[in-house]
């Protein structure tokens, strides 16, 4: 017969801790006593009292002067205030999967939220969490809930704040936290299912499948292994539940092929070791997936501070993760040491069930606590990462974080690292403190991990990408091409823009059909443009580039709008001793002699005209050859103006 032991049989850290907490006490001067057991094991409950701890039911019970262990299950905050009157030492073993519990229905109590709890109502650990709120509901199952939500429709709309029993089961809890998600249109939802008992329901219900028998080892009172032959029971045909190896009976798995063994979270290793002993004496070959002295020496191993770990993330609260460590010793990270990005958020860094690989910064042995740092083992991993970067001119990404006299601070990786001012890539003289926030990329030039002191290059990466950008840029460069571009600069004669890596220029002339005075009147810096190339010198480094589109002719516009005769309305763009010129349509002007301006002699255009303004002339001509158009103000006040002549020279600037 072969006998198969689950790996996560037993003791769970929060049930471990309290056992140990208890037993620690036992040794103290002080007397102590349990109010409630300690855990759900008889034979656990027995062997404290022979050490010294005894147990009681209720507060009046308590003898005096002892302090007083709160069980695993935890108790409600009325029993706290209580034994604080009393003057009470208090020494609490409440499981940290189940103080969340009580911190979250704190919480949502005092903002006036309805908790539901999923769970026995007689257990507990579910009166303890109902003792942390007010007016809480209790549900065993989804029929329950159902009646709830049904009684009254204001029911649907109450703001919910839905948790569960640590030891309540997926298949009870999906169905309730579906029906409240699909109901309830304010709710709030924490799945608070330990993420051990998951596992070790997982493993059982595995190991059930390929066994002609299941031995469930555990107290008949606990919750939690009742509700593991229950699941057992749904995937094998024979499962027994027991709580000591004497209730073990070799009959009752004659004749099978392969048994497996699995205990609740509160069977102490002792226990199964006897269950195992006595399954050996009537079994020729035994296979043990791990053996119980693996787990007794998993168990008890201790932590040092320094050590990586690897642990599983069991609940998230406000102020911490919780983790498994597989130890004897509850571990959690604050969440300061969780991440250096100040920004980012916890859901989105850990999530429960999950794998986290951990810094040791301190153990308490006396009260089984690990405190741990996510942060500071990246720190350590970012340091070999620049280092590395140093040696292999890596390019690194980071966000500049502050600016001083000296240059930019650049957070990669959590670690600072300092760019001085030449090599920001910033002009001299340039307000660095406008790169805060910006992430850039940069070359680290030297690392001193001993004094942390790290220095990197900001132009480097970026004249080095440049160069590469307009090497390209030169390899491919031909008349007509197009690019899209950012204007770097402007002038009194065009625009400078950079096609990626290299700067054309874009004439004043080139820029708008328009006739315009300043570049800045069309374009402005940090613009992004379309241009085109209009021609280039590899040798000398020129390019120039175009912008107004040559596929719409000015002169096809007018002649296909305007004919000799038709009224404009148009704009004086530009003033002559002979004349003004005025804007028609972008691209195409028209004279209007001195002679054409008013209907009475001037002595100078600037007389009745100025630039820009907006006057209404009549076409007196349109010379179709040389494209010119003669314009006339006059004409439209009543005078001679469309018949008088004019010298063809004047029409010239």
């Amino acid at each position: 017969m072969e006998v198969i032991l689950a790996k996560s049989a037993g003791f769970c850290f929060g049930v471990r801790r309290a056992v140990e907490l208890a037993q620690r006490l036992a040794g103290e001067e002080k007397p102590y006593v349990m109010l409630g057991p300690v855990i759900h094991n008889q034979e656990v409950i027995r062997d404290l009292e022979r050490r010294g701890i005894g147990c009681v039911e209720r507060l009046e019970d308590l003898p005096p002067d002892c302090g007083v262990i709160i069980r695993s299950h935890g108790e409600g905050r009325a029993v706290y205030e209580k034994l604080e009157a009393m003057g009470r030492e208090i020494a609490d073993a409440t499981c940290v999967n189940v103080a969340r519990i009580h911190e979250i229905v704190r919480q949502a109590s005092g903002r006036g939220r309805q908790v539901i709890i999923i769970g026995a109502p007689e257990h507990p650990e579910v009166r303890a969490i109902a003792g942390w709120c007010e007016g809480a509901k209790i549900f065993r199952n989804q029929e329950e809930l159902d009646t709830f939500l049904m009684d009254k429709e204001e029911n649907h709309q109450k703001p919910i704040t839905l948790v569960s029993q640590t030891t309540s089961t997926h298949k009870i809890w999906a169905p309730c936290r579906e029906k409240v998600k699909k109901e309830c249109t304010n709710a709030e939802i924490f799945d608070t299912i330990c993420n051990a008992t998951c596992k070790r329901q997982s493993e059982a219900q595995s190991l059930a499948a390929r066994c002609g028998a299941m031995i469930v080892i555990g107290d008949k009172k606990s919750s939690n292994t009742t509700r593991l032959a229950e699941l057992c029971r749904t995937h094998c045909p024979l499962v027994y539940h027991i709580s000591r190896a004497e209730e073990l009976d070799q009959s009752m798995v004659s004749g099978v092929a392969s048994v497996g063994i699995t205990a609740g979270a509160s069977t102490p290793g002792w226990i199964i070791k006897e269950v195992k002993v006595k399954m050996e004496e009537n079994t020729n070959v035994m296979e043990i997936e791990e053996s119980f002295a693996d787990m007794l020496e998993k168990s008890i191993k201790t932590l040092n501070t320094g050590d990586k770990v690897t642990g599983v993330v069991t609940g998230i609260t406000a102020t911490e993760v919780n983790v498994d460590l597989g130890t004897k010793h509850a571990g959690y990270i604050p969440l300061a040491e969780l991440s250096d990005d100040p920004t980012a958020k916890v859901e989105d860094l850990v999530k429960v069930g999950e794998e986290i690989e951990t810094y040791v910064m301190r153990v308490n042995d006396m009260e089984g606590v690990a405190t741990l740092s996510k942060k500071r083992l990246d720190a350590v991993k970012n340091w070999d990462i620049i280092e590395t970067a140093v040696e292999e001119k890596t390019v690194l990404e980071g966000i500049v974080t502050e600016n001083n006299k000296g240059g930019i601070v650049v957070n990669v990786k959590g670690i600072r690292v300092f760019v001085p001012a030449s090599q920001t890539g910033m002009p001299r003289g340039a307000d660095l403190s406008e790169m805060i926030r910006q992430t850039v990329r940069l070359r680290v030039t030297e690392v001193n991990r001993s004094r942390r002191r790290v220095v990197g290059s900001v132009r480097a990466v970026a004249a080095e990408e440049r160069a590469a950008k307009a090497a390209e840029v030169w390899e491919n460069i031909e008349d007509g091409k197009r690019y899209e571009g950012v204007v770097k600069s402007l002038t009194s004669y065009g625009a400078f823009v950079d096609i990626g890596g290299v700067d054309g220029m874009v004439h004043v002339s080139e820029l708008s059909w328009s006739r315009i005075k300043n570049p800045a009147e069309v374009v402005s810096v940090g613009d992004h443009v379309s241009v085109y190339v209009i021609s280039f010198d590899p040798e000398k480094k020129k390019i120039s580039l175009g912008m107004k589109d040559r596929d719409q002719d000015p002169w096809e516009k007018f002649t296909s709008t305007y004919d000799v005769g038709a009224t404009a309305n148009v704009r004086v763009v530009k003033l002559m001793t002979f004349g003004a010129f005025a804007e028609i349509v972008p691209g195409v002007d028209g004279l209007i002699h001195i002679s054409q301006i008013a209907d009475h002699r001037i002595d100078k255009p600037g007389d009745v005209l100025e630039e820009g303004q907006q006057v209404d002339v009549k076409i007196t001509d349109i010379d179709f050859e040389r494209k010119k158009v003669s314009l006339s103000i006059r004409a439209l006040l009543g005078g001679r103006g469309a018949e008088d002549e004019m010298d063809e020279d004047q029409y010239e600037e």
